[in-house]
């Protein structure tokens, strides 16, 4: 256990946002799996929809720094190519 004041309150902060971004990266799994399973059953213009969502928190995840610019932008264009083929 941390000894210092200071340090007691980082670990404090870190379990706080670790957290939050385990939630956030769940909401983002989710929704790229539902874009999956629409276009699975061959509904493109729900898959489009809630693909504009999963592009959302792509993005928001970047500019917060939990993914990198490099997995946001692989999965923006996987997402996208399956969409393509329907």
């Amino acid at each position: 256990m941390a000894n210092m004041a200071q340090q007691r309150k980082r670990v404090r902060q870190d379990a706080k946002k670790r957290s939050a971004n385990r939630v956030f990266k769940s909401g983002l799994r989710t929704s790229m799996k539902r874009v999956e399973k629409l276009v699975e059953q061959g509904n493109k213009d729900e898959a489009q929809k809630v693909f504009d969502l999963a592009n959302k928190k792509l993005d928001k995840a970047l500019a917060k720094g939990i993914h990198h610019k490099n997995y946001v932008a692989r999965q923006k264009s996987r997402l996208q190519k399956l969409i393509n083929t329907l």
